[in-house]
């Protein structure tokens, strides 16, 4: 996955993250799935949804504190 690829799904991050992203050798699919189940409004709510595995787990990882400090 490039910068653009990254910048193509969350938008302007900073470099920092941004290595860390690309350093998982995830694809942008993954990093497309990761977004979408931080996004989803029943994501961590939904008792019968199960976290993702994987590299998309990884980005969540990564992902999730961008999303606790959003207002």
């Amino acid at each position: 996955m490039t910068r653009d690829d990254v910048v193509a799904v969350l938008g302007p991050v900073d470099e920092s993250l941004l290595a860390e992203i690309v350093a998982t050798n995830a694809t942008r699919e993954e990093l497309t799935r990761a977004w979408a189940w931080l996004n989803s409004d029943d994501a961590l709510i939904g008792e019968l949804r199960h976290l993702p595995g994987g590299k998309v787990a990884e980005l969540i990882d990564l992902l999730a504190p961008l999303e606790e400090d959003e207002p």
